[in-house]
């Protein structure tokens, strides 16, 4: 595409890296370093080593890079900054994405979607994608915020939005910030509860997934809707 640059991008031999081998080839140290590298030189891979070892690795960190920063992060503030920053770019690249799709088809976008936006989030978050009859995704919504291990889903609340996007169906999601997706009897008692609210207003629920650390959890694939 014009006015885009297309050469690998160079990396500082100072990382330990050779110049211009290419982000995609480069450790999850290395390519944090050289994040790191972009704002504060020096000691940028102490900083990553710290970072890795003290949280566990990419999912602890992005765990902690989130607009709250908890105290003594083991790298400096503007490093937890910009990895907040690119999260959020990423995470508004791949809505845009999904939203863009003429219709929606493929599962396994939509589970990269939800993973992305709620796979490393410390708190329960419940997320409706709305959809049109052609189910092409009208909008992403962050509907409600909860604990460490909950969050109270209104089912009225979620029917208001879909009326108000004019939606057709729904999809929901709802993230484990232990890290495992299994539903719980919680999890199923609401999707219940969604499904006949939504189906009284001729609104289909599609699914209902359940994000961890690995494979989101289709709860329709289960046959739990």
């Amino acid at each position: 595409m014009p006015g885009l640059c297309t050469s690998p991008l160079s990396i500082s031999p100072s990382i330990g890296t050779a110049a211009g081998q290419k982000p995609a080839n480069l450790s999850d140290r290395d390519l944090l370093t050289a994040v790191f590298g972009l704002l504060v030189p020096e000691q940028s891979a102490v900083h990553a080593e710290n970072c890795l070892a003290h949280l566990g690795g990419l999912r602890g960190i992005f765990s902690a890079a989130q607009p709250e920063l908890p105290e003594g992060l083991p790298a400096p503030l503007v490093c937890w900054q910009a990895l907040v920053l690119f999260d959020e770019l990423f995470r508004r690249q791949l809505r845009e994405q999904l939203e863009h799709r003429s219709v929606l088809t493929s599962p396994a976008d939509t589970m990269a979607y939800l993973q992305h936006q709620l796979g490393n989030r410390n708190r329960e978050i419940f997320l409706c994608l709305f959809l049109d009859t052609r189910h092409r995704v009208i909008c992403s919504k962050e509907l409600f915020q909860g604990s460490i291990d909950g969050a109270s889903v209104h089912p009225r609340v979620v029917a208001e939005h879909a009326l108000r996007h004019h939606a057709a169906a729904v999809i929901v999601a709802h993230n484990h910030p232990s890290g495992v997706a299994e539903p719980s009897l919680a999890d199923q008692a609401i999707t219940r509860r969604l499904k006949d609210a939504l189906s009284l207003l001729e609104i289909r629920l599609l699914d209902h997934f359940v994000i961890g650390d690995a494979a989101p959890v289709s709860m329709a694939s289960r046959g739990m809707l």
